[in-house]
């Protein structure tokens, strides 16, 4: 927790934002006032777009901007602006049109830099502070764009006017929208050609659950009759399933996993996640009756009920990744740990079932996993008995991650 003395974000009520108060950048939320500075001063504006419980926003903000130099510079150099995504999704959508149209893909943090007439020039996803592994750290970048923009400005303007044409040609609505018929089978074809037939999911990593893929897939089985379609749907749900990008201690999946196997998630859950997921086990359990499915739901909705919702009602959006400023602390253990809880007897069981081992798997801890096992049909009343024990250690363990906005 830096100590800085508190910037205009101290006076926003969204958690992200108010993470950002005592940052030595000083930072304004979206509004007139920091792009009439901005034009006021002649300065570019620098936009970082992120939300409470993402990974690598709290990398970026602990090695940026909590960071003395980093802060010299966009205060001398620019009008810095931070956004919620999650509060403000119309700007974040926006931005993110812009962060694809530039680089071919997106994501958070997104760092945006445009002129004082919100022009974007420049747009990556996470920027480290010095350059390493091919990605241009902001100790290099920040001095380059200034230089740019005192003697090269007309290079940033056009730039600037190019993608702002391209995003209002491209996003303009037509008068009338229709599919072909081939449309859907095109889309069973980029699936097929890019589905994993052993991990389930498509592509490689990073992995994503992609419940409205998963749904469509399903709801071509029951339109059609494709049965491979239905298949690839089981496989993915089963797997994500058996892998650590689920809870098996609360419940819930976590927002993607970074390998190809489900294995090692960022940590953080989001609420639409969990409830499209939810959908896509019991749409999945209608049509081929896998009793796992009405046992993953159910764990879902245990999740939201015990770790999202509002005791006034309503629910969190999302649920942090890190803990204490350690990433999956609140959701891997030790074998020790797990002996030390359970006893002796139960704790060697839990370890053997779940692959909790004195190595681990992720940074010398484990996450609990079913990739070396058969999938259960149901937990048998005993290791719901030690989940239950187990969950109740970590939820009043000092590691419990916050959850946001509700």
């Amino acid at each position: 927790m830096s100590i800085f003395e508190p910037n205009l974000l101290i006076h926003e009520k969204s958690p992200y934002l108010l993470q950002h108060a005592h940052n030595p950048v000083r930072w304004y939320p979206w509004g007139s006032e920091a792009f009439e500075k901005a034009r006021a001063e002649d300065k570019p504006v620098f936009l970082s777009i992120g939300y409470a419980s993402c990974h690598w926003c709290h990398v970026m903000e602990e090695e940026s901007f909590e960071d003395h130099e980093v802060a010299e510079l966009l205060n001398k150099h620019f009008i810095s602006i931070k956004v919620d995504r999650e509060e403000r999704p119309d700007i974040d959508s926006v931005y993110m049109s812009v962060c694809q149209a530039m680089t071919g893909s997106g994501g958070w943090p997104m760092s945006v830099f445009m002129t004082p007439d919100q022009k974007p020039f420049f747009a990556a996803t996470y920027l480290p502070k010095t350059t390493r592994y091919q990605l241009t750290g902001l100790l290099d970048l920040l001095p380059r764009i200034s230089l740019l923009w005192k003697q090269d400005r007309e290079r940033l303007l056009k730039i600037g006017n190019e993608i702002t044409d391209h995003l209002n040609t491209n996003q303009r609505p037509s008068e009338t929208v229709s599919l072909s018929e081939d449309v859907p089978a095109q889309a069973l074809a980029d699936l097929n050609a890019s589905f994993d037939n052993v991990n389930g999911g498509f592509g490689t990593a990073p992995k994503f659950p992609t419940p409205a893929v998963l749904l469509f897939l399903i709801q071509q089985y029951k339109q059609c009759g494709d049965k491979d379609s239905l298949a690839m749907a089981e496989h993915t749900l089963l797997r994500m399933y058996r892998g650590g990008i689920f809870d098996h201690i609360g419940g819930g999946f976590s927002r993607y996993s970074t390998d190809d196997r489900w294995l090692v998630p960022h940590f953080e859950k989001m609420l639409y996640d969990n409830a499209l997921l939810l959908e896509a086990y019991a749409e999945a359990y209608a049509c081929c009756e896998n009793p796992l499915f009405p046992e993953i739901a159910d764990a879902v909705v245990s999740c939201v009920l015990n770790e999202l919702s509002h005791p006034d009602g309503g629910f969190y959006c999302s649920q942090d990744a890190d803990s204490e400023g350690e990433e999956g602390k609140y959701y891997t253990f030790t074998r020790d740990e797990v002996l030390h809880v359970l006893g002796e007897e139960n704790g060697s069981l839990f370890c053997s079932l779940y692959d909790i081992t004195d190595r681990g798997n992720f940074e010398g801890k484990s996450i609990p996993n079913l990739l070396r096992q058969s999938p259960f049909p149901n937990d048998p009343e005993g290791l719901k008995r030690m989940k239950r024990t187990l969950y109740l250690y970590r939820k009043n363990g000092p590691a419990c991650p916050q959850t946001k906005r509700s």
